[in-house]
């Protein structure tokens, strides 16, 4: 397949794509037309050679269509983007029979998530996640600051300002505050909790010598607060162990977790909300958020919901 009949087909599954989307999908406008412009990026590199047959793409071809994206100047969240609504095509591609199931699983590829700067495949953040072992001496502390980092896509300055009346383990949210004092309220999947109930349990209280005016979640071995610095190094050493890339930090976790909940499908209304950039405020306005709604999305999207 090449030429112009090549380029008249896909143009032709870009229309039906887009009138799926609107018609069958019920999205938004303003998302069909993201869509569109994502989609455009996509048929430009198509059309200027850099995929033959667009029925049959191979992991290297799809790889090298995120190189030209960011040789292209585009930042980390829209080659992001542009990766999500490539993969939407396609699974649209293989409801309609036009390709084989093989070709959507290739968008999930750990070595193309790799390619986007600053965020780690499912598979990467799940070696984080386990890297920290029992031989360790703060081992139930430190799984803890892991799963908290990815389960709330918090900041560092966030996660080590948890105090415990910020934590609800029973009602699967804690409270996060952040720029400007803001709070809001981020569900928590099964695995954090699990591991943060152990920690509460088992080795806070020996870290904090039974002070129970300390209010802090996560403290150091002489039970004052943790700091972003310390945080820091213990990513780093985990990140080590992981065999993961160096420059990974304790925000990549962050726009790991807002980029997986949007290529699951999450709204990006919803993606705002948890990540903070929506005005979720202080405890009488958490009547204007419906909590079920994020701890169902949050349950569906997030890899360890």
């Amino acid at each position: 397949m090449a030429g112009n009949a090549h380029l008249a087909k896909l143009q032709a599954d870009l229309s039906a794509f887009r009138d799926y989307i609107t018609a069958e999908r019920g999205m938004a406008k303003n998302t069909v037309l993201a869509y569109d412009g994502d989609l455009h990026k996509f048929q430009e590199w198509v059309a200027g050679g850099g995929l033959p047959n667009y029925l049959k793409p191979s992991v290297r071809e799809l790889t090298n269509y995120l190189g030209y994206l960011k040789e292209a100047g585009l930042a980390a969240t829209s080659v992001a983007r542009n990766l999500i609504a490539t993969k939407m095509f396609y699974r649209f591609l293989r409801l309609e029979e036009r390709v084989e199931q093989n070709t959507v699983e290739l968008l999930s590829s750990p070595r193309l998530w790799e390619r986007i700067p600053q965020v780690l495949s499912p598979e990467s953040v799940e070696k984080l996640l386990l890297a920290p072992r029992n031989e360790d001496r703060f081992y139930l502390r430190d799984r803890a600051l892991l799963e908290t980092l990815y389960a709330t896509g918090s900041r560092a300055s966030e996660v080590v300002g948890l105090q415990l009346a910020d934590m609800h383990l029973e009602s699967s949210f804690c409270k996060c505050t952040g720029k400007g004092s803001k709070q809001r309220v981020v569900p928590l999947g099964v695995p954090a909790i699990s591991v943060l109930k152990i920690y509460l349990q088992d080795l806070r209280p020996l870290l904090t010598q039974g002070d129970q005016e300390n209010p802090w979640v996560f403290v150091s071995k002489g039970g004052r607060q943790l700091t972003r610095e310390m945080l820091w190094i213990l990513v780093k050493k985990y990140v080590l162990r992981a065999g993961l890339n160096a420059k990974v930090s304790p925000h990549t976790l962050r726009h790991s977790f807002a980029t997986h909940l949007l290529a699951g499908g999450a709204d990006l209304r919803t993606v705002q909300e948890l990540l903070g950039h929506a005005n979720i405020r202080t405890t009488q306005h958490y009547t204007h958020v419906d909590r079920g709604r994020l701890q169902a999305v949050h349950r569906k999207f997030h890899p360890r919901g």
